[in-house]
Order: structure tokens, then sequence, then C-alpha cells
């Protein structure tokens, strides 16, 4: 009589464990980033709001005696600061320029830093990204 062999040899799971091994040392970094900008999209997301408030400054102030340096925080309708969450370290606005940053932790966000400055005071504003958010890839 022959005998019938079931199941898998010890080499095939060693295989197909190594398998998946090689397959989570990839998508665990690519998902770790997917995580960092879902994070840091808050911290977009608080400086947008400051956009609106500084273009609304822009736009009611005479445009003849507006000066950049005349959209700091406090001052024509600005905030000086916007607590947003415990993630958010600071939310300020110099001369126009919004300056978002994380708050200082442990996290691979740390001091990551997210601005927006507008092109002038004329209406329409066009606004240009920055910050070191752009080099990390996280806005």
């Amino acid at each position: 009589m022959k005998k019938i062999q079931a199941g898998f040899t010890l080499i095939e799971l060693m295989i197909v464990i190594a398998i998946i091994g090689i397959l989570a040392s990839v998508a665990l970094p690519a998902y770790q980033t997917y995580t960092d900008k879902a994070r840091f999209a808050e911290v977009v997301l608080a400086a947008s709001s400051l956009k609106q408030q500084v273009a609304l400054a822009i736009q009611t102030k005479n445009p003849g005696t507006l000066v950049i340096g005349d959209l700091d925080g406090g001052a024509l309708g600005i905030p000086t600061d916007v607590a947003v969450a415990l993630a958010v370290h600071g939310l300020t606005v110099l001369n126009g320029v919004i300056t978002a940053e994380w708050r200082t932790d442990t996290t691979d966000l740390d001091g990551e830093t997210y601005t927006l400055t507008p092109g002038g005071v004329i209406p329409p504003v066009a606004w240009t990204e920055g910050g070191s958010c752009l080099t990390a890839g996280l806005c």
C-alpha cells in the first residue's frame, strides 16, 4: 500500500514565511510615509484657515496704503496664535508669511514646517507653498 501525503512540507512553509517577510519589509516603510502625510495634513489645514484671514485683510485694506509688513498676527483681523490641536506647536503670521510648525516630539514629524507666502498685497493673492515638509514629501 502506498502512503498518501497530506499537508505541506517544512520547506514549503519556510518559503511562504520568507515571502511574507519580504513583502512586509517593503510595505511597512511605505505605510509609515502614508501615515506621516495624513498626520501632517492637519498642519496644512490649519495654515489654510489663516490663509483666508490674510487674504481677507488684503482685500479689505486699501492696496495703495497696504505694505506686506502690515500683515502680522494680531493686526488687521489676523489672529496672533491659533491653537489647532496638541499636535501643532506653532501657527504664526509675520509679514504675511504663514508658518505652521509641528511640535517638538519623538515622531518623524518633529520640527517640520509648512509656510504660505503671499505674492503681494494686490488682490487676488497668489500663494507660494514652502517649508521643510516639501523636501520631506509631507505636503
